[in-house]
């Protein structure tokens, strides 16, 4: 448990040391006009893709930094014993931006790492495979009010490597209600999204929605995620998956010097 507990501090750590070294005045920054992100320890790593679960606990830490329109954001998820899960390298801009409407594009490179047991100089020896993948997403929305979007969200995948799932389709339907209020410092989010999915030829049916509540100016909050089947043929889908987070989250804008 220790060594554990020494990973996780350790990972926060170098997140940590980032953070400080873009905070510098130096001249390497002067292309950079944000760097922000979010540091989470979850009972359930749930995916990109909701369906998709670790089904243990998971430490996840979403970044992002960029200027304008362009955004290099890698997503790191690993087991609580440190070992890696998923990683994603995205890379992502700001399409169109016109008055209500707003549309994205990314395209990412993932690595996916399972444990296999395969027979080295004659004995079997548990290793870490990875597994590659190459994706791409669209994400239109329209802001009906301040704090109320919908849009539709479409992520295609290809598996790279022999034993992945060559063809993923991903495509939702979602709404977004933020800065709920619920008192003078506290307020909700809620991110409902019904979604189609496709691996190769199974396909199903699923509800997820996200939940977040966070205090007005403090760094950390607690979010929830459910997911249900609502019609599937997806080999090892199942029926009802959820989990809990404590977030820290941070936010830093860098002007040209």
């Amino acid at each position: 448990m220790k060594n554990i507990i020494k990973k996780i501090l350790l990972l926060f750590g170098l997140i940590s040391l980032i953070h400080f070294s873009f905070s510098q005045k130096t001249d390497s920054l002067k292309s950079i006009s944000y760097f922000s992100g979010a540091m989470s320890v979850t009972n359930n790593g749930i995916s990109i893709v909701p369906s998709f679960s670790l089904g243990k606990p998971a430490a996840i830490f979403n970044l992002s930094m960029g200027k304008n329109r362009f955004s290099f954001e890698p997503d790191l998820w690993f087991s609580l014993a440190g070992k890696p899960w998923t990683f994603l390298f995205w890379g992502r801009y700001k399409l169109i931006i016109a008055g209500k409407f707003q549309m994205n594009v990314g395209t990412h490179l993932g690595l996916n790492f399972k444990s296999s047991v395969l027979p080295i100089d004659g004995d079997s020896s548990n290793v870490t495979v990875t597994r590659r993948y190459l994706a791409g997403e669209l994400f239109p929305r329209f802001l009906l009010a301040k704090n109320i979007s919908v849009g539709i969200y479409y992520l295609y995948s290809h598996g790279i490597d022999a034993g992945t799932i060559k063809n993923t389709n991903f495509l939702t339907l979602n709404a977004n209600f933020s800065n709920i209020k619920l008192s003078n410092q506290f307020f909700m989010k809620v991110n409902p999204q019904f979604y189609y999915l496709k691996l190769d030829a199974q396909d199903g049916f699923y509800f997820t929605s996200t939940f977040t509540v966070a205090r007005k100016n403090f760094p950390l909050s607690v979010s929830a995620i459910i997911n249900k089947t609502i019609n599937t043929d997806i080999t090892g889908s199942k029926n009802f998956v959820w989990n809990a987070s404590l977030v820290y989250s941070f936010h830093k804008k860098y002007v040209e010097q």
